[in-house]
């Protein structure tokens, strides 16, 4: 089943557009490969308000968010769906402005001990000349508050909630809905007054959602899928990009996706391929190559995960024996 991605969005930056009675969107202007047009920051309610996932430290985006209200409407919660700094990096001084107590699910949870995971696996000799040199003209564009999105690992939520909570403000009602699997902290918001879910990064209508080791993982992650299907929200609003109608369906084809993933790296495996440099490129040839790191995070995820069902093996091993993104990998020989 192929996932039929929505890349027809065109924000107006900074503006407050009204998407149903209950929630505004404002979209910060931090576009690239990782965030698609921008994280989109919500403002739901009327009155007290709620704002999710504040996004970046912009102080013209800020200022959006606030322009964002009516006369006499103040924030009494600032939301958040999970640690990553395109969602949290504003968080700090939005709160100063609003005196807003946060709320998510924890802090950030395991990164690699040697560093950035991102930054252990390179795939530049794919890339053509004209490839580099259009790439670093649009990195040289990017402010320097943005060149560097990921773990924030600073943030700890004023309010802890859990799965199930229900978070109720000024004629809203909220319930928390724990999907770990891009991050161990990863939760999305159901609006029950309108039967909306707020999916943050776990269902995203432009792309499938990062998966790193060791916080994120697989297993979890394909849980969380199943768990949506077992509700009953007719529309999703991603952090990301636009609406997602017809929910269900598109959660299972994200389901089939990762199964033909999985597929995949075992057919690769099979033909000889040994390593994750080796599986990335022809399993996303059709992908942006400066989005290849962060697919062998992906792929490091299913290798894991088949490692677990003993399926695969690794030859070189970490301490706690879950192999490495350099490990060499072959099919388990059938008992």
């Amino acid at each position: 089943m192929a996932i039929s991605f929505n890349t027809d969005f065109t924000p107006e930056y900074g503006k407050a557009v009204e998407l149903s009675p209950l929630v505004r969107r404002v979209v910060a202007e931090n576009p690239n490969p990782f965030t698609f047009t921008g994280t989109g920051v919500y403002v739901i309610g009327r009155g007290d308000v709620a704002v999710l996932d504040p996004g970046p430290d912009l102080e013209v985006h800020l200022d959006a968010i606030e322009a964002a209200l009516e006369p006499g409407e103040r924030v009494s919660h600032l939301l958040i769906t999970h640690t990553h700094t395109d969602h949290t990096a504003g968080v700090n001084s939005l709160q100063t402005r609003t005196d807003a107590p946060t709320y998510g699910f924890g802090p950030h949870g395991d990164i690699p001990a040697e560093g950035d995971i991102l930054d252990r696996i390179s795939f530049d000799e794919y890339f053509t000349e004209e490839e580099r040199t259009e790439f670093a003209k649009a990195w040289e564009d990017v402010p320097d508050e943005l060149k560097r999105e990921g773990p924030d690992l600073d943030f700890d939520p004023d309010v802890k909630v859990e799965d199930g909570e229900v978070i109720a403000g000024d004629g809203w009602t909220l319930e928390v809905v724990h999907t770990p699997g891009h991050t161990s902290n990863h939760i999305c918001f159901g609006l029950r007054e309108e039967s909306l879910l707020f999916t943050g990064d776990h269902v995203m209508g432009w792309a499938t959602s990062v998966i790193s080791p060791p916080d994120g993982d697989l297993f979890d992650y394909m849980a969380s899928l199943d768990k949506l299907l077992e509700r009953s929200d007719v529309r999703y609003w991603p952090t990301h990009g636009p609406a997602i109608d017809n929910p269900h369906d598109y959660v299972r084809s994200f389901i089939e996706h990762r199964r033909a993933r999985e597929s995949q790296i075992i057919q690769q495996l099979g033909a000889g391929a040994s390593t994750i440099k080796d599986l990335v490129p022809p399993m996303y040839a059709d992908v942006d190559k400066r989005l290849w790191r962060a697919a062998a995070n992906s792929v490091f995820s299913h290798l894991l995960a088949l490692q677990r069902e003993r399926r695969v093996e690794a030859s070189t091993l970490d301490d706690q024996e879950q192999g490495t993104l350099g490990a060499t990998w072959s099919l388990r020989p059938a008992l």
